[in-house]
């Protein structure tokens, strides 16, 4: 079954409207292909059809499940806060994502050219008309696999501002500060075997890490990691990561521990998990999204007796004083720098699931379910 709504806009004719499909999400447990009528872009607009679109499982599941804070309460922007009354997303949703690849199809902006194919955030849609004033388009580089472009406008920027946390925590907001400062000839930790956490890995090794390990307890992406040139740890039980890391990397005495933790994972546990894994005084960069509470994140304990930082890196706001140097447009190029190096790897590894836009749905209902598994699924148009 397909839904039809309307977006808002002046009224073009006829001839140049067209029929746009989206995956939307009707209510828990309800994905659906839904369809809309676009109209032309204006000037200074750009109209595009998606070539990929990726599924960022850790955020867009939460919408599916019922489970993410914004279906609950609403988000103070001034203030900073959640407060509790009207939510700020409500059913039904029409779209979701921001891991898009596209091609140029009508330019009425000097930003870009027809025929361009390009990375942008604009949610599972067949096709868009973009802003370039209020978005950040990359023209994807001719020798790069086009499906890889679905890292480019966030999931990688969102890896490399952990990077970048990590370099601000090392050396501070420094004005020549380089994405390695808080990696290099270090020894470092990932837990979490996403896609986060398999990116992040391959940056922190791109960047001069002396070693990286990877954690999870998911034999698929221990392989990849494996495979990518990341040291798999097998996380089976509540002290085997912190053993791990304890045992292999020994600074002096009582001090013991991976120099810098990157959490990828959504289990409070595992953030636990990871105060335990690092050594005294050094900070855990948390790139994770957690839903529910934290029985199992004891401050009294390591948090406390260690000295430890926990910071956390979310792609809206890079560390302090660098917003100027270090902007969205910057993020994207050292995405374009991974994949330039890693693109193989990770096209080989990563990327697990392609299927047909018109089945994104069914995957989606699957994944929430647990009836299947993947690290990395792209939706193709």
């Amino acid at each position: 079954m397909s839904s039809t709504w309307t977006a808002s806009s002046p009224e073009p004719s006829v001839a140049d409207r067209r029929r746009v499909r989206s995956i939307g999400i009707l209510g828990p447990g309800q994905a659906e292909v839904l369809t809309y009528e676009e109209a032309p872009p204006e000037q200074g607009e750009v109209r595009v059809d998606t070539l990929f679109t990726g599924l960022s499982a850790g955020t867009e599941l939460t919408f599916l499940k019922g489970t993410n804070p914004f279906l609950h309460s609403s988000w103070d922007a001034g203030r900073g806060v959640f407060v509790e009354g009207t939510p700020s997303r409500s059913y039904p949703i029409q779209a979701l994502g921001y891991m898009e690849v596209a091609r140029v199809v009508d330019a009425r902006s000097d930003a870009v050219r027809d025929g361009d194919v390009v990375a942008l955030a604009y949610g599972h849609r067949t096709g868009h008309v973009v802003d370039p004033s209020n978005s950040v388009l990359t023209v994807l580089p001719d020798d790069l696999d086009p499906l890889l472009g679905v890292y480019v406008a966030q999931m990688g920027p969102i890896c490399i501002n952990g990077l970048l946390h990590a370099a601000a925590e090392q050396r501070g907001p420094a004005a020549d500060l380089a994405l390695g400062d808080g990696v290099r000839d270090r020894t470092v930790l990932v837990t979490g075997g996403g896609v986060v956490g398999l990116l992040t890995g391959l940056l922190a090794r791109m960047h001069g890490a002396a070693q990286v390990a990877l954690a999870d307890p998911d034999p698929r992406r221990l392989a990849a990691a494996e495979a990518l040139g990341l040291i798999p740890v097998v996380d089976d039980g509540p002290d085997a990561v912190w053993s791990w890391c304890t045992s292999r990397w020994q600074h002096g005495p009582a001090d013991v521990g991976a120099d810098v933790v990157f959490q990828c994972r959504g289990e409070a546990s595992v953030l636990a998990g990871a105060l335990r894994s690092a050594r005294p005084q050094a900070t855990v960069i948390d790139l994770a999204f957690y839903q529910g509470g934290a029985p199992e994140l004891r401050l009294g304990e390591e948090f406390h007796h260690k000295g430890m930082t926990i910071r956390c890196a979310q792609i809206n706001r890079v560390p302090r004083g660098l917003a100027g140097s270090w902007d969205r447009r910057r993020l994207c190029q050292e995405t374009l720098e991974l994949l330039a190096v890693y693109g193989a790897g990770i096209r080989e590894h990563v990327v697990t699931d392609v299927v047909p836009f018109d089945d994104g749905p069914a995957l989606m209902v699957e994944l929430a379910a647990r009836r299947r598994s993947t690290i990395q699924a792209v939706f193709a148009v």
